[in-house]
């Protein structure tokens, strides 16, 4: 920065460089939304299509020549698998595109309330240190969400791994041995292709699944009450997990940021206590006041010692995801409370994020 200016005149200027980013990060964020879009559109024409004569092929089996019947299989298995992938990057655009967009609506408004605002020339006491840890917020911030973003990123491609790219791949196995068989065991082959319809079955409700976790169109249309509920509900009951859900306050609308965080960090808490824990009960307990949302997970199973385990120092950890979901709440000026222990019987763990009715669209 040039030498001589005042500190708010550098951090004015500290604010527009991080707009003037951010503005370049959205134009490219945004471009690539849209080319996504118009391949995802794209895709599911010609999925309607190739699943139209899918049908044809299935109705008249015995009829049809086995290489049709193998190139129909073909191409559908090629334009599922690359719906599911512009699928689940149209997603991953939308979330960012919408992170950018709050941050730079929320720089904007700090940047024009600055005028009014006096700052001294000198630091606390008059000594003459500069401010230089004031005019490094902004890129200080900046570098916060960024490592929060590729946190994110790294969630899902594990997920993506472990749930629907698994099953897609197993999926595509099974083609390819019926393909094989076409020729060769054309009896088998034909109860092969009902397993295979079966594994379809079951890779598409996979894929749809991570989707609705990637952004949940039940929180955009009816909000954090109703989509964290169901999700409590629909985990109930599965791999012997009790999970219970319980609303305290108000069932409102909340500023949007607010609702997406709270709710990514009811997912990452729930996840924890089953797959991390081995918890056999999870109690959920949602509360809205009038000026902030508490998010409490208790759970039973094997506690952890939060001092050890959210230590980088003393290694890697699982627990450790708690941290970004920690640097996420405390952004927006939130906080994460985690009461647990190696010897526990239980493990709390509470989201606090405070917000404003100001804040509401």
């Amino acid at each position: 920065m040039a030498v001589g200016i005042s500190p708010k005149e550098q951090l004015i200027q500290a604010l527009q460089e991080a707009l003037a980013k951010l503005k370049a990060r959205m134009k490219e964020n945004e471009a690539s939304l849209v080319q996504n879009n118009n391949e995802v559109n794209q895709l599911q024409q010609r999925n309607v299509t190739i699943s139209a004569q899918l049908t044809r092929v299935l109705d008249n089996f015995e009829t049809i020549p086995r290489q049709d019947i193998k190139v129909a299989y073909e191409d559908s298995i090629e334009v599922q698998k690359r719906l599911a992938n512009f699928r689940g990057n149209l997603e991953r655009f939308q979330a960012t595109q919408h992170l950018l967009t709050e941050f730079y609506e929320t720089l904007e408004v700090v940047l024009e309330n600055l005028e009014g605002v006096q700052i001294d020339s000198l630091g606390p006491g008059g000594g003459g240190a500069p401010l230089a840890p004031t005019l490094s917020l902004a890129g200080e911030q900046i570098v916060r969400i960024v490592e929060a973003q590729e946190s994110e990123r790294r969630r899902l491609a594990n997920s993506l791994h472990d749930g629907p790219a698994q099953s897609l791949s197993n999926f595509i196995l099974q083609a390819e041995i019926v393909q094989r068989l076409f020729n060769r065991d054309p009896d088998r082959a034909s109860t092969e292709l009902e397993s295979l319809k079966q594994a379809a079955s079951i890779s598409f409700h996979k894929v749809r699944e991570f989707i609705f976790d990637l952004r949940p169109m039940m929180l955009d249309d009816l909000g954090l009450v109703a989509t964290s509920r169901r999700h409590v509900e629909n985990l109930s009951g599965k791999e012997d997990l009790k999970a219970d859900f319980f609303l305290t306050g108000t069932d409102r609308r909340l500023p949007r940021y607010v609702e997406v965080i709270a709710y990514r960090g009811l997912q990452l808490l729930i996840s924890n206590a089953r797959d991390l824990m081995q918890a056999k009960k999870v109690k959920v307990v949602l509360h809205v006041g009038e000026n902030n949302v508490i998010v409490s997970v208790e759970s039973d199973g094997q506690g952890f010692d939060p001092a050890i385990a959210l230590d980088r120092d003393q290694g890697d950890s699982p627990f450790q995801n708690l941290l970004d979901l920690q640097q996420r709440v405390e952004l927006i000026n939130g906080r994460l409370e985690i009461h647990s222990g190696e010897e526990a019987d239980t493990t709390k763990i509470e989201i606090h994020i405070p917000y404003s009715d100001d804040e509401m669209e």
